[in-house]
């Protein structure tokens, strides 16, 4: 019955929380509206947002608002400490509520901070080089200052590096049945050149059906030996591999052969759109959109068998009109097909690399301020902070896949398989 009045407690709360918020929101926008001052009217936005849900934390926190009188209440306010964000619309002054005890601790900045910390880092590092473009100059100056000199910069660096290399150490203790990997290029500066380096990226889902990013890796280039260490990594780090079922991925050659040497056992599902993408090149231009509409309708059929057929049905209409793409269709046509060996409900989730994609484009958006990293450091430093916060986003968010299926589907199999006679070896 306590519990019950706990929980009640708290979601009304959270909700007059969150309906004064949007009260007091709506009440700032219409003051800058009608103040009618443009400059820096969004650092000034987002400073008073942040202010308040620092606010919002501390009132959870201790169960109480201000000047409230609660019996539920689990500390008292004691003032305040002043504290600066550094972010991309500017600094943020803002004031960090203290409880008496000084139990309280905000996540708010560790878990926003990390990737523009690694941003600035890397703005700064080029600046300091000596071949940052006149605009990083300027953004670096505007988030910055110019107050900042190399040891600062190495101060920091060292000090984020710590807790980002912690977290891609960390012990990998859950079982992973269904593994994505991608990888994405980004320009970084080695010995005065720049080239184009690989970000190798592994994503998991979890056992209970969440996503997480397991590996992030910078590699001069992506082959078969930078996958090796790649998936050496994860088995170091405690990954069951006989747990992985299925691995999502491109149909790079170093990946599989990286993937057939740690993970035998598990099965190979390419990227449904990649392997459009490999298709369309194989046919005439004016063909592709013919090739992409045939091959949908395969990936789209309700089972394996009825896919196979359709497939079988649009090699056989092909086979004149396009011979060299009915060779390769031939050879590989079941890799792309994998998925269906999985439980129906997952399939959609499983059948491309898009998830992956979508969030490599966002990292893409975030690093394109850089344009050219410093070095290799800077851009795993980057890389790998914004992977620990997506992370920690996709952790503690929705629920991805019901692996319930998943386990109702082994048993099946399991049931099958012992239903089946065993014929006498004599």
């Amino acid at each position: 019955m306590t519990q019950v009045m706990e929980t009640h407690r708290k979601e009304a709360l959270m909700s007059r929380t969150h309906d004064t918020l949007t009260n007091r929101l709506q009440q700032r926008l219409q003051k800058i509206k009608e103040d009618g001052r443009e400059e820096d009217w969004l650092r000034q936005l987002v400073e008073w947002l942040v202010q308040e849900l620092l606010e919002t934390e501390f009132s959870e926190f201790l169960g109480a608002d201000p000047y409230e009188r609660t019996e539920d209440r689990q500390g008292y306010r004691n003032g305040y400490r002043e504290r600066e964000l550094v972010t991309r619309v500017g600094r943020l002054a803002l004031r960090v509520p203290r409880d008496r005890e000084g139990r309280f601790s905000t996540e708010l900045f560790e878990r926003y901070q990390r990737s523009e910390k690694a941003l600035v880092l890397a703005l700064q590092e080029s600046y300091l080089q000596g071949v940052s473009t006149r605009k990083v100059k300027r953004i670096t100056e505007k988030l910055c200052g110019v107050e900042f000199s190399k040891d600062q910069v190495s101060r920091a660096a060292q000090a984020l590096d710590e807790e980002l290399g912690t977290w891609r150490a960390r012990p990998l203790e859950k079982a992973y049945p269904y593994l994505i990997a991608d990888a994405r290029y980004e320009y970084v500066r080695e010995d005065g050149q720049v080239e184009s380096e690989g970000v190798l990226t592994i994503k998991g889902v979890d056992q209970h059906g969440y996503r997480e990013i397991l590996s992030v890796t910078v590699a001069p280039v992506e082959e078969e030996i930078t996958w090796n260490e790649a998936f050496a990594d994860l088995l170091a780090r405690g990954l069951d591999a006989s747990s992985v079922i299925c691995i999502t991925s491109d149909g790079h050659r170093g990946l599989r052969a990286a993937m057939r040497r740690y993970l035998p056992k598990s099965t190979w599902q390419r990227c449904q759109t990649h392997y459009q993408r490999n298709a369309a090149g194989k046919v005439p231009r004016k063909a592709r959109q013919e090739v992409h509409a045939g091959l949908r309708d395969v990936f789209n059929a309700p089972n394996g068998d009825l896919a196979r057929q359709r497939a079988e049905h649009l090699m056989g209409a092909w086979r004149i009109r396009f011979p060299d793409l009915m060779t390769w269709m031939e050879e590989t046509i079941d890799q792309p097909l994998t998925v269906f060996s999985l439980p129906e409900e997952h399939r959609r989730r499983l059948r491309t690399t898009n998830g992956l994609e979508r969030y490599h484009q966002e990292a893409r958006r975030r690093s394109r301020v850089v344009r050219i990293f410093p070095n290799r450091a800077s851009c795993l430093r980057l890389s790998s902070a914004m992977a620990m916060e997506q992370s920690e986003e996709w952790l503690t968010g929705h629920r991805y896949l019901d692996m319930c299926v998943l386990e109702e589907d082994q048993s099946e199999r399991v049931d099958l398989l012992m239903a089946e006679p065993v014929e006498s070896a004599l």
